[in-house]
Order: structure tokens, then sequence, then C-alpha cells
């Protein structure tokens, strides 16, 4: 588990430091792709969820 949380600790760092050291000046390209690094790090969070449900239930069986 610790490992999913490295990659998602990495994954935030890397979304902060795209936004405030080096963005893109297309404004339409830039927002193109915060919506797209949001989306995988709710997708992320997601399948971080779904590993958490997943141990719960093999420990009540």
């Amino acid at each position: 588990m610790k490992k999913q949380l490295y990659i998602y600790a990495i994954l935030i760092i890397l979304f902060v430091l795209y936004n405030f050291l080096n963005p893109i000046e297309d404004k339409k390209t830039d927002t193109i792709i915060n919506i797209l690094f949001a989306s995988v790090l709710f997708l992320y969070i997601a399948y971080i969820a779904y590993l958490v449900l997943k141990r719960i239930g093999n420990k009540e069986k």
C-alpha cells in the first residue's frame, strides 16, 4: 500500500510543479493538460480506494 501512496504523492508533486514552474502559454492547451492531469489523479485515488476496500473485504472472510 505504501507504494501506491508514494506514486500518488509523486503525481501530486508533478502536478503542482507543472502549474507553478512551467505552464504552457496557450490557455486552451494548458487547460486541457490540467484537466487530464487532474483526471489521472482522481482515477488513481479511486484505484487506491478500490485496493483498500478489497483488503477490508478479504479480512472479513
